[in-house]
Order: structure tokens, then C-alpha cells, then sequence
């Protein structure tokens, strides 16, 4: 019974600080993403990125997005052009073609006549905006290959309600000059606030460039747990990271993560043009969790409470035990209780 009660009260105050009231951390976070990289194709030619090209929104809450590859269907104007080709779309004749209709994946409205694709092939011809985007082939490498050397500057700021206690991740002991050069390293730069995309990947045990063609999800977890009774030079941030989206040779339908936006242009004419833009990319959720405990008399006192309780009940089970499940329940009986005459008998 004694053991029990040193186990118990030893878990409770040691391991588990039961002597302290707790509270869980309020947090905001910013980002700034940073990188400039050259692209040289046949349709766009030589074209320098930066931030305003690849970072989509400019701002989100506890999130930015990182587009690492992308399909470009340039000078899109409504008007009537040829579907693309599947089995829904493909056509013989005009009567193969329904004037109004659209199916889940239509680029357009059909507008009943059969039309020729290409040299081989007919297909419906819609009213959309033409021409219309091919996406079968999905560019490989990416085509932000120079991305996993982008940084991403994260900013964060938490609160302890209860015990009024506020600090961030860029910590007192960072002067300017070290955070224009540092980056973070888990073993020489624990507490740098500015990540390289690609060692955040690789951190997870991902590959980039692989998981930039078709974009995937990553977190970047920091860690608050504070004992607020040392001094508050010790609550400092922990930082871990993992891929959320499933990669999984199993699961292969729809992986990554993409999604599609237009700029829209007008002539000197009035005719409206667009550049449809499907991009692909990485999105990284900043996850901010921790709790804070610090010395109070209330908890303090229930545990010891509790602590009380437990002994007494753990007399009552060894009891239990001792006189009623051992082979030598007899001999303790006899040792426990001592029986005498009544005296008047």
C-alpha cells in the first residue's frame, strides 16, 4: 500500500506536474515567402518567377501555398471549338452530338454539331472559352524545379490567457543580422524562424521534385509546451514536420494537390481575353499547439487529495487479495483477526 502510494503521488507531481494549473496556447501566425527562379520554354520563352508569380493567395491564415508546376493555356476567348476527345465527346456524325448538353467534365456547352479535332479524330463542338485546356500530360520535372531552394520566413506569436504570458518564435536572442543569414537546421539552428522548402520535404522523408509535379500537403508543427515556474528563457518552440495528403502506391486516383485561376486581359476592342492557369504546388499548414503549466495551491491540494484516497482504497484491495484470493488466506485470517470469548458467556 505504501509503494502504491509513493508510484501514484511520484506520477502525479513529478511526471505529470500535478501541482500546476495548465492552460492551452493561443496563436497567430504570418508568413513570407522568398525565391526568384528562370524558366525557358517554347511557348513562354525565357521568364523570370518571383513571389507574386508562385505564391497564391498572397496571404492565407496559417497556410501558403507554393505552386511548383503549372499548365498554361494562353489567349482563351469564348467562342465555339472542338471538345476534347474521350468517350463521351468523340463523334461519327452530328446526330452523335446533343445541342445544350453538359456532363461533369465538360469544358463548355455542346452546341450539336461534330467537328474535327485534329487530322484523325471528331469530336462535339462546345461553346466555352477556346481554346481549351489539355491537361492529360502533367509536365515532368516540375516546371519550378529551383523551388525546394525558396525559403519561407514563419512568424508566430502565442498567448497564455491565463497566466498572461506572450512570447514568438523569434526569440530575444535573435538580432537582425543573424536572421538575414540563417536557415533552420535542427542539429546548429534550432530556433531560426526561416525554412528552406526543400528541407522541410525532406525532413517529412519525402522527396521534392517528385512531389512537386503533382503538389501535395505539408505541416510544420510547432511546439509549445512551457513549464512556466523556470525561468521564461526556457519556453522556446519545437519544430517537427510531416506530409498530411495521402501518398500511398494504393491510392493513386486524384493525388496531389492542384486547383485552377484565369488573368483576365481586354483589347483595345473590347474583346476579352484570359490565360487559364491549373496549378499544381505544395501547400504548407502551419500547425501551432502547446500547453502551459504553472504552480497553483488548487491542484495542488486535489491531488493530494486524490493521492490520500488512493491509499486508502489500495489498503482495501490488498486486503481483498491477501484474505481472499492467496493460497495462505487461511494463515493470514488467522493473523489479521485475533478472535475471543465473550466474557458474560
Amino acid at each position: 500500500a505504501y509503494l502504491s502510494f509513493i508510484v501514484s503521488c511520484s506520477w502525479v507531481f513529478l511526471w505529470e506536474k500535478g501541482y500546476q494549473e495548465t492552460d492551452s496556447v493561443v496563436s497567430s501566425v504570418t508568413t513570407k515567402v522568398k525565391g526568384v527562379t528562370l524558366t525557358n520554354t517554347s511557348t513562354l520563352g525565357a521568364r523570370i518567377w518571383d513571389v507574386a508569380d508562385y505564391v497564391i493567395p498572397p496571404q492565407e491564415e496559417n497556410t501558403v501555398f507554393v505552386m511548383t508546376n503549372v499548365i498554361l493555356t494562353l489567349n482563351q476567348s469564348q467562342g465555339r471549338c472542338p471538345e476534347l476527345p474521350d468517350d463521351k465527346t468523340e463523334c461519327k456524325v452530328k446526330n452523335n452530338c446533343v445541342p445544350g448538353y453538359i456532363s461533369t467534365h465538360s469544358n463548355g456547352v455542346q452546341t450539336g454539331e461534330c467537328v474535327p479535332y485534329n487530322d484523325s479524330i471528331k469530336t462535339c463542338e462546345i461553346f466555352a472559352w477556346c481554346p481549351v485546356e489539355d491537361d492529360y500530360h502533367i509536365p515532368r520535372p516540375a516546371f519550378l524545379q529551383e523551388a525546394e531552394n525558396f525559403t519561407i520566413l514563419v512568424k508566430n506569436n502565442i498567448w497564455y490567457p491565463k497566466f498572461n504570458f506572450m512570447k514568438r518564435n523569434i526569440l530575444p536572442t535573435i538580432n537582425s543580422t543573424y536572421l538575414k543569414n540563417c536557415i533552420y537546421d535542427s542539429q546548429t539552428d534550432p530556433f531560426c524562424p526561416i525554412f528552406r522548402l526543400g528541407k522541410i520535404v525532406e525532413a517529412a522523408g519525402q522527396n521534392f521534385q517528385e512531389m512537386a509535379v503533382e503538389g501535395g500537403v505539408m505541416a510544420l508543427q510547432i511546439n509549445w509546451d512551457c513549464n512556466l515556474d523556470r525561468a521564461a528563457s526556457h519556453c522556446v518552440p519545437k519544430y517537427s514536420f510531416r506530409r498530411l495528403d495521402n501518398k500511398d502506391s494504393a491510392h493513386t486516383v486524384s493525388p496531389g494537390y492542384n486547383f485552377r485561376f484565369a488573368k483576365y486581359y481586354k483589347d483595345r476592342d473590347g474583346t476579352e481575353s484570359r490565360t487559364l492557369v491549373k496549378a499544381y504546388g505544395i501547400r504548407f499548414d502551419i500547425i501551432v499547439f502547446g500547453k502551459a503549466g504553472k504552480f497553483d495551491v488548487i491542484p495542488t491540494m486535489i491531488n493530494i487529495g486524490s493521492g490520500l484516497a488512493l491509499f486508502g482504497v489500495a489498503t482495501v484491495l490488498c486486503d481483498i487479495v491477501v484474505l481472499y484470493c492467496m493460497k495462505k488466506k487461511y494463515y493470514y485470517r488467522e493473523k489479521k483477526y485475533k478472535y475471543v470469548e465473550d466474557y458474560e458467556l
